[in-house]
């Protein structure tokens, strides 16, 4: 069991330099795999849910080699893709799974994607579901859930499809599917998601009273590219909310995505009072970035427009710890999707919360938390979920005493280097 401690610093001060999004990592890996040539990659995501992204290209007859700070991936392209020797392991990183199924349904051999025992227990079924439609089969675990046979179909059609919930992956899967076939496919959106896969492959879309119809077709495949990744919004989180609640702190974080898809949880704190900026904003292949400046100051808990959830949804730990030493009462409804992400979110939370002698009320979808008679020296349980564990290094540094978090090193499924970074703004 690895244990992290935490202690209250003086303020926090400085500026900050993250590696490159998650989010758009795995779609720069991804989309230099789906072109046929050499593409290089910028400030790639030193997580371990990208390296599980590399791993299955080069399975796929990718080449990916780094060297002075730059991944150069050859490929190729998605028509040169040779069957894997063997399964196809996406680790810990759902996005891997479900964007790499789209790509592999429209492929013409048959392939498995198997993952470790934390996404081997996350449901399959909402990207099966549509990709079935252009024809192929699945075989799956019991409860639709991985290792994931994908059997390729006898003949391929193209689909419409609207999305029954907001979620980004189960839209690039399908996108992306869309990718190996003449005719148009399209997805319908209701409530919009995370929007990188639309943004950097450059497909057309139209709006129409608030519903998005994004299209995709072989048209659209990926050339070679040259790729800069922006610092991770959501790593950026953590260190935001510190800055916000410790009185005196004033923090700079250089060059991160601000895509407005990727900022529901700063326009989430903007209502609750919080003095946040943008400055310098620039564009990389579609994207823009920028940087961020965050000075401390008093929060007051408004509720969380519905429309965002799914677009802070991972930032809601984080957020909940912003909620707790904010004026009045945090809540959170139509969040759900916590329920299935590495951990049941809601229920670590609320372990921790009550842990730390907060008054808790659960819902299915959500919870309504209140401050209590806080516990010296708390002690919580990430439950081998990175996001949780980070947002409890967060609530440790805001008590007299500090806290300690166990199975801490989930950390590197998405930001390995987090202790350094916080001892770059905490001296």
């Amino acid at each position: 069991m690895n244990r992290a401690e935490f202690k209250r610093p003086g303020v926090i001060r400085g500026e900050l330099t993250l590696p490159g999004d998650k989010s758009i990592s795995h779609r720069a890996v991804l989309f230099s795999a789906l072109a046929q040539g050499e593409s290089t990659i910028r400030n790639l995501s030193r997580a371990e849910d990208v390296q599980s992204s590399i791993s299955c290209i080069r399975a796929l007859g990718a080449e990916c080699n780094f060297h002075d700070g730059i991944y150069s991936i050859s490929s190729p392209g998605l028509s040169g893709f040779t069957k894997p020797g063997g399964e196809l392991y996406a680790g810990n990183s759902g996005t891997t799974a479900r964007l790499l199924a789209g790509i592999l349904a429209v492929l013409p051999f048959e392939s498995v994607i198997t993952g470790d025992e934390s996404l081997s227990r996350r449901p399959m079924k909402r990207v099966m579901q549509p990709l079935s439609l252009f024809g192929t089969r699945f075989e799956a675990a019991e409860g639709d859930r991985l290792p994931l046979k994908i059997i390729p179909a006898k003949k391929l059609s193209s689909v419409r499809y609207e999305l029954p919930v907001a979620s980004a992956q189960i839209k690039s899967a399908v996108l992306l599917a869309g990718l190996g076939l003449e005719e148009r496919s399209q997805v319908i959106e209701k409530i919009q998601s995370r929007d990188h896969t639309e943004r950097m492959l450059q497909l057309p879309f139209s709006e129409v009273n608030g519903v998005r119809f994004i299209s995709s077709s072989s048209e659209f495949l990926p050339e070679p590219e040259t790729y800069f990744v922006p610092g991770d919004i959501s790593s950026a989180a953590f260190f935001v909310v510190a800055a916000l609640l410790i009185p005196g702190s004033e923090l700079l974080i250089n060059n991160v995505t601000v895509n407005p898809t990727r900022t529901g949880y700063i326009r989430h704190l903007h209502e609750m009072g919080a003095d946040i900026s943008f400055e310098d904003i620039r564009t990389s292949a579609s994207e823009p970035y920028g940087n961020i400046r965050i000075r401390a100051g008093e929060l007051k808990n408004v509720p969380i427009a519905p429309e965002l959830i799914p677009n802070l949804i991972d930032e809601i730990p984080i957020l909940a710890v912003a909620g707790y030493f904010s004026k009045g009462d945090f809540e959170v409804r139509g969040a759900e999707e916590l329920r299935v992400k590495e951990s049941d979110r809601i229920a670590a939370l609320l372990h921790n919360f009550k842990a730390a002698g907060a008054r808790i009320e659960e819902f299915p979808d959500g919870f309504r938390m209140s401050r209590g008679r806080e516990t010296a020296s708390p002690v919580f349980e990430s439950f081998h979920d990175h996001r949780i564990a980070m947002a409890f290094a967060i609530y440790s540094l805001l008590l007299e005493e500090g806290g300690k978090i166990d199975n801490f090193d989930c950390v590197k499924i998405s930001n390995p280097d987090f202790i350094n970074q916080l001892s770059l703004i905490t001296g």
